[in-house]
């Protein structure tokens, strides 16, 4: 795999990165400077967001740092869900995605991974799966006295959805994980009604839905584009 081929952005790409690290940039230097682990987290997630809406296994490997900051903010504040999610779940699942992201190029010695089609009876049994993981993480979170415990506990199953379809290579995570940015939105909303500094953070998971959004559809592209050469072949 070459390396500039790994990190390299096209335009839009890089214009969605710096944006986005402007944006973030700007809302810590003027309500926050003090809290600058949620900074290094934010610029590490939404550039862990670009590479992954190119497919390469960048984007997995800034992942795994992302996870283990994000815990220990998380942890913070008390949201023990978010914790546990991303430090015992979308951690590991991170470096597992990483692996099978390596493993499978669509061509030998390019970057890009090859996208990969789940069939429904494998998305059903995800779905049952991430059922009996809502229920349990619920009954978890609610002894450790998780703040905001119901947006807590559909963040979980929303993060288990999206860390499994990253590890399969399938262009719905990016939706999924747009779908956990909406509720991390919610939670950290709640959040600076007791400390406006983590406005910051919030305005990091604005980024991400953005950032998620893009990817999916880039995703979609990338799906057609295999699929098409796989065929002419």
């Amino acid at each position: 795999m070459k390396i500039a081929e790994a990190i390299k952005l096209t335009r839009t790409e890089f214009i969605i990165w710096i944006s986005s690290v402007t944006l973030i940039v700007s809302f810590f230097l003027i309500f926050d400077r003090g809290n600058y682990m949620a900074l290094a987290a934010s610029l590490i997630g939404t550039t862990s967001l670009i590479y992954n809406s190119r497919g390469v296994p960048l984007g997995p490997a800034l992942m795994i740092a992302f996870s283990l900051l994000y815990g220990i903010i998380s942890f913070e504040f008390r949201y023990y869900g978010e914790m546990i999610t991303y430090v015992g779940m979308s951690l590991p699942m991170a470096i597992f995605a990483l692996v099978s992201w390596m493993r499978n190029p669509f061509e030998k010695g390019k970057a890009q991974v090859r996208v990969n089609r789940i069939s429904w009876g494998e998305a059903g049994l995800m779905f049952l799966i991430s059922i009996f993981v809502t229920v349990a993480f619920y009954f978890i979170l609610k002894y450790f006295g998780t703040a905001n415990l119901l947006p807590s506990t559909l963040s979980v199953t929303t993060s288990f959805i999206a860390a499994y379809l990253t590890f399969r290579r399938s262009p719905y995570f990016a939706l999924a994980y747009a779908c956990n940015d909406v509720i991390l939105i919610v939670l950290w909303t709640l959040a600076i009604f007791k400390d406006i500094s983590y406005l910051s953070v919030l305005v990091c998971f604005a980024v991400f839905l953005f950032n998620d959004t893009y990817s999916f559809i880039r995703w979609r592209i990338m799906q057609k584009k295999q699929e098409k050469v796989a065929v002419s072949e």
